[in-house]
């Protein structure tokens, strides 16, 4: 086997390990119940199955919908009012639901035993000054700042359903992460927000609920979907989740996310102890120490940004010598990597999932095609930014056009082409935070829990790595101009 191969048999190798998954995968999506809910299962379902996954956080009801029906994720909690709502459009209801849902490929168990719907909440002070009592109240007070959370903005049952339904004046409504809305209220910068009835932040910030007087909002009552597939391949495993079924009530679900949120106790740790105490099973609870996370999250970091990277040198140069040479398709090129560039990062993330799915696939062809533009660019600029009496004279050497691209020209684009992948890399780095959001890992994780669990440390511990990994990158790639910049050049800085 030769060198090319035994590099290419590595490479597969490595691929396959980090794409490698558990036999069973559970989500969960960006807030503390759901997180919980998903640890809950988890921790039930390894006493009968030790191959399983919980892959927390992964964004939106959308994302944890279209992974479930293309089995990249087998088991998620999901509420009932989310899908005659938002999913199947209003096309069932309670009672055709499940049949409904067969039809996908995908079951749900029996209700856990709480509803937790929206509701609108402001500060007491705010309610007793403007007599706000119910949700109609609000039509009086047009000049009042609204702060919803991103999906309820576009969601069937959200904004644009509650403002048609009671007629509200308001146009001053934010979208905005749902743990921040509170910080916001709080601090009173926004003056009504959405809320979960079973958020432990309702007590903490003495919010007033304003009364659904109309009615709005239906039953939310909490679920496990799953993939029917499940029945047959993994029958015990069902059985296990299905000991939650009626077990959950709204006060025992709010007091599991006050544990989390206000308590600083893990989702392992109160999933581990409820399971404990109600079934009398052992669960061990993933405790990481933060040195562990940090390793995990570095090599996942490391993976996204290296793969991603090199993957953009390979393809970058050679189109930037295309776009040199050929002045045309030159134009083609680099207005194709610039329209690539001006979409949004989070979009771009997004936009892979129909085609690659979650996890790290997605997000290292998004890093990959965000990589192009700096360095397709440089190197057409590094090649055009030769001096003509220096190509005339590698041409009166009578040096065949391969030999003055490889002797004379890259070398003399050596510097311009450096600077592209630098900052390549160094925008990677940063721009690899967001895949967490799609279950691809790194230093991202940290900071999305760091932002729902309002905790500032674990904020850090993803924040300052990416920093100092950004800083790491550029000066290694400073430090690689003594091996690829002729010495000639290095000295003329």
């Amino acid at each position: 086997m030769n060198t090319v191969s035994k590099i290419l048999a590595f490479i597969f190798i490595v691929i396959g390990v980090v794409f490698a998954q558990p036999e069973i995968k559970i989500g969960s999506k960006k807030f503390t119940e759901s997180v919980i809910l998903g640890e809950l299962a988890r921790g039930l379902i390894q006493t009968q199955h030790p191959q399983v996954l919980h892959i927390p956080e992964l964004g939106g009801t959308r994302v944890l919908w279209n992974a479930l029906l293309r089995g990249e994720i087998d088991i998620y909690p999901e509420y009932t009012g989310t899908l005659i709502q938002e999913i199947l459009l209003q096309q069932a209801d309670s009672d055709s639901l499940p049949e409904i849902l067969r039809e996908y490929g995908i079951e749900m168990t029996q209700p856990l035993g709480f509803n937790n719907t929206y509701a609108i909440g402001v500060l007491p002070d705010l309610a007793a000054q403007l007599g706000l009592e119910k949700i109609s109240d609000l039509r009086n007070h047009p000049d009042l700042h609204l702060g919803f959370t991103n999906e309820f903005m576009d969601r069937q049952d959200g904004w644009p359903g509650l403002q048609k339904r009671y007629h509200l004046p308001q146009q001053d409504v934010r979208g905005l992460d749902h743990d921040l809305a509170y910080r916001g209220i709080a601090g009173k910068s926004i003056d009504v927000i959405d809320l979960y009835t079973t958020d432990a932040e309702i007590e903490y910030y003495h919010l007033q609920i304003l009364r659904d007087d109309q009615n709005y909002f239906p039953e939310y009552l909490a679920i496990y979907l799953y993939r029917t597939e499940l029945k047959t391949i993994f029958p015990g495993v069902l059985e296990r989740l299905s000991l939650l079924e009626g077990q959950m009530s709204e006060k025992l679900i709010r007091n599991l996310n006050k544990q989390v949120k206000l308590g600083g106790q893990s989702e392992s740790q109160v999933a581990a102890q409820f399971i404990a105490d109600h079934f009398n099973l052992a669960v061990e609870s993933s405790t990481e120490t933060m040195v562990s996370r940090l390793w995990k999250n570095s090599v996942d970091h490391l993976v996204l940004v290296g793969i991603s990277l090199l993957a953009a040198i390979l393809i970058s140069i050679p189109l930037g010598i295309l776009a040199f040479q050929n002045q045309r398709v030159g134009q083609i090129i680099l207005a194709t990597v610039g329209i690539i560039q001006t979409i949004p990062s989070l979009a771009l993330l997004v936009f892979m999932i129909p085609f690659l799915g979650i996890g790290m696939k997605p997000a290292i062809l998004a890093l990959f095609l965000y990589s192009l533009l700096p360095i397709v660019r440089n190197t057409h600029n590094g090649l055009a930014g030769i001096p003509q009496p220096v190509r005339e004279s590698a041409e009166a050497l009578g040096l065949p056009r391969r030999a003055r691209l490889w002797l004379v020209e890259l070398p003399l684009a050596s510097r311009s082409i450096l600077a592209g992948i630098k900052t390549s890399a160094v925008i990677n780095v940063g721009t690899a935070t967001l895949g967490a959001l799609i279950g691809a890992g790194g230093y991202g994780q940290p900071i999305l829990t760091g932002i729902r669990l309002d905790n500032i440390g674990l904020i850090l511990e993803g924040a300052i790595p990416a920093a100092f990994l950004a800083i790491l990158v550029q000066w290694l790639f400073d430090l690689s101009e003594l091996i690829w910049v002729p010495r000639g050049l290095r000295l003329s800085r």
